[in-house]
């Protein structure tokens, strides 16, 4: 297997990083879009968090990487065992990073029959797809914004449930499907669905730099990892380690961050402020501001948290205004300047 770029080593794209921290902390955010120019390193980014994640437990013999201690109701598979009380065998494997190629057909992404044991067998069997491969970890999507519709309308029943069904060629069974949904693409190339659009947590905007030292820095580090990847990693062994367990230790301390009623005020005036359609707005605004500081090892969110991820929570759900030219971001920027002041 080929190394991947480590996460700690990428040059800026701050923000970018951060929104990938805070989507493996909370799950619940609702996974990342990230739209900017080509070869910025977006899906780096995303190949590289997958690797600093630390291992998750699985049932052993379950082919959908079900939690142990979860319910196992939704599970087709082996993970049945533990309906009759009996404790399942589990491993540990590296957190999945799937892609979802653009063409990709439905049985590839869903699952289908198995076609070598219906025909050897005689037997029914389901082959699990990229759904499935995904559960526990991240489902990316490269130039999301040029998925076919129906693969896009099949994300979003999938997303909203957290379940795949599968009802074709004589089978009929459902699997557990949550996944951190990452999306990136050149907005140059074509717009995103509204309704895919609203699905994504968080939406983050990246730019080629144009300042000179971060250019440079950028080819240096890129150079030195293509011409010794084994070197480079272990110089940057230290940096992994260090953000590995600042992850975990965010992921534990998660549910004892508290959030006040002040707050969560503060969110729903911003959004009100923004006209946001919706509640889905405040209610990523304060998971996001709540894994944010959970990173930061705040035990409360306060206003340097809220206007932190309000950009990228925010900026991809305002209704577009014929009277202000201003972008999504500058807008969004200017409102937390007269709600927070500077």
């Amino acid at each position: 297997m080929s190394a991947v770029f480590p996460f700690s080593a990428i040059v800026g794209q701050d923000e970018m990083k951060h929104a990938l921290l805070i989507a493996a902390v909370d799950q619940s955010v609702g996974g990342v879009l990230v739209f900017g120019d080509r070869g910025t390193g977006k899906s780096t980014a995303v190949r590289a968090l997958a690797e600093l994640l630390p291992k998750m437990k699985v049932v052993e013999q379950c082919r959908y990487g079900c939690d142990p201690l979860a319910d196992a109701s939704v599970c087709a598979d082996d993970c049945s065992v533990r309906k009759v009380g009996r404790v399942p065998k589990a491993k540990q494997v590296p957190v999945p990073v799937v892609d979802l190629p653009l063409g990709a057909t439905e049985d590839r992404v869903v699952g289908a029959l198995d076609l070598e044991r219906a025909l050897t067998k005689g037997e029914k069997a389901f082959e699990p797809g990229l759904l499935a491969k995904a559960h526990r970890g991240f489902l990316y999507i490269d130039e999301v914004n040029l998925l076919e519709d129906h693969l896009v309308d099949l994300l979003l029943d999938v997303a909203a449930s957290g379940e795949n069904v599968v009802e074709r060629e004589g089978l009929s069974l459902r699997h557990p499907a949550r996944f951190v949904l990452v999306g990136s693409g050149n907005p140059e190339e074509g717009e995103l669905r509204p309704q895919l659009l609203d699905r994504f947590g968080l939406s983050v905007e990246v730019t080629t730099p144009t300042d000179l030292p971060t250019r440079v820095d950028v080819v240096r580090r890129r150079d030195a990892f293509e011409r010794d990847s084994a070197g480079f990693l272990e110089r940057w062994k230290k940096e992994e380690t260090k953000l590995r367990r600042r992850i975990t230790q965010a992921k534990t301390r998660l549910p004892e961050v508290k959030v006040t009623d002040a707050t969560l005020e503060r969110a729903a005036q911003l959004c009100l402020a923004l006209g946001t359609d919706g509640l889905r707005g405040e209610l990523t605004l304060i998971r996001a501001a709540r894994a944010a500081a959970s990173l930061a090892g705040a035990a409360e969110v306060d206003d340097t948290h809220l206007k932190q991820v309000a950009p990228s929570a925010l900026r991809h759900r305002l209704r577009r205004d014929p009277l202000d030219e201003a972008g999504s971001t500058v807008r969004v920027e200017r409102a937390i300047t007269e709600l927070f002041g500077e």
